[in-house]
C-alpha cells in the first residue's frame, strides 16, 4: 500500500512540474514602441499578487510583460516579488524566545 501511494505522489508531482515548465513566447520577434526594462519588471513584481488576482477575472490583465529586454526585466521582476512576498528566509531562522 505504501506503494501505491509514494507512485501516486510521484506522478503528480511529474505531472505538476510539467505544467510549471514554461512553453514557447509567440511574441517574441515582434516590436513594440519600448520594451519593458528593470524599473517596469520591479513596479510589475511589487503588483504581481494584485494583478494575479485581477487575471483570474479578466483574460486581457496578464502578470508578465512579453515585450521586455530580457534578464533586468527579470531581475527587476524577481527583486519585486521578493518585496512583496517576503523575500529572504532570514526572519524564519531566527528563534522566538
Amino acid at each position: 500500500m505504501k506503494a501505491t501511494k509514494m507512485v501516486v505522489i510521484l506522478a503528480l508531482l511529474v505531472v505538476l512540474l510539467a505544467g510549471c515548465a514554461p512553453g514557447p513566447n509567440e511574441l517574441v520577434g515582434t516590436s513594440t514602441a519600448k520594451s519593458a526594462g528593470f524599473w517596469l519588471g520591479l513596479w510589475q513584481g511589487v503588483i504581481a499578487p494584485v494583478t494575479f488576482v485581477i487575471s483570474l477575472f479578466d483574460k486581457g490583465v496578464q502578470m508578465y510583460e512579453v515585450h521586455n529586454t530580457g534578464s533586468w526585466y527579470n531581475l527587476g521582476f524577481l527583486l519585486g516579488m521578493s518585496i512583496v512576498l517576503g523575500g529572504g528566509g532570514a526572519s524564519a531562522k531566527r528563534s522566538r524566545r
